[in-house]
């Protein structure tokens, strides 16, 4: 089962590239969808944040034997993986997390800075409309004016994140929702692979092996960028990740 990325969804690059090596050896993979992203409007007054954990222990509860989840889906999926503890290996074999904002204030702070809130308005473009519809099915529960004036993710996390999902603000979600306090209590075989240039996690905010279990393996290559790790001559190729995956779900290794 994979887990995608902020306004990802199953047709987000990193998830056809491990559908179709999936196919190829016959092992079969399902992509659900966080609610507003599959496609059809949102009916419920939520959304979904980083540290959905209860969202990923709802969809986890199918027949899965490996989970891995991407940037904001390896958030939440490391949030279930540390609450849930030993309890973990009654449901899953092994884990991965790819790319996760581990420290979501160091990466929330970074996204709005320099050329990177090109990407952060590419975020807003979609998240804004859903948030929209959200406020007129559901009259007051969140404050129009300040979605209005939502241009950066600190913002929409202050008028839409924290108020939907019980935080008191945003930096109460960053702090709160941040998975790497989690990682030191992750019970089963996981791997946790951060690039060193991704521009949207900060290199000096990643974990060291002192701060992870011993069933936490961190790989964190110098090259890679966010949910990227292309691989021969430009273009690239989009090969790397998944074989890693694999590999790593194969083994446990």
């Amino acid at each position: 089962m994979l887990f995608h990325g902020l306004e990802g969804s199953s047709r987000s690059h990193y998830a056809r590239a491990l559908m179709e090596l999936l196919a190829e050896i016959g092992w079969r993979g399902v992509i659900p969808h966080f609610r507003g992203c599959g496609g059809e409007p949102n009916l419920r007054p939520r959304a979904y944040h980083s540290g959905d954990h209860e969202e990923i222990g709802a969809m986890l509860a199918d027949a899965t034997i490996h989970a891995a989840g991407i940037s904001l889906g390896g958030s939440a999926l490391l949030n279930w993986l540390g609450r849930a503890g030993p309890d973990a290996r009654n449901v899953l074999a092994s884990a991965a997390a790819v790319s996760t904002p581990l420290d979501l204030t160091a990466a929330g702070l970074s996204i709005d800075r320099g050329f990177n809130h090109v990407y952060a308005w590419h975020f807003l473009a979609t998240l804004r409309p859903k948030s929209r519809a959200i406020a007129r099915r559901f009259p007051g529960l969140l404050d129009e004016a300040r979605l209005r004036r939502a241009f950066s993710m600190y913002a929409f996390d202050n008028a839409v994140t924290a108020p939907l999902h019980g935080f008191a603000d945003t930096l109460d979600y960053w702090r709160r929702a941040s998975s790497k306090p989690w990682l030191d209590r992750v019970a089963l075989p996981t791997l946790v692979l951060n690039a060193k240039n991704d521009p949207f996690v900060p290199g000096a905010s990643l974990p060291r092996p002192g701060e992870v279990s011993p069933a936490v393996l961190l790989e964190q290559p110098e090259e890679g960028g966010h949910c990227g790790f292309m691989v021969g001559p430009f273009p690239g190729r989009l090969t790397w990740l998944p074989q890693r995956l694999l590999q790593f779900f194969r083994a446990g290794c």
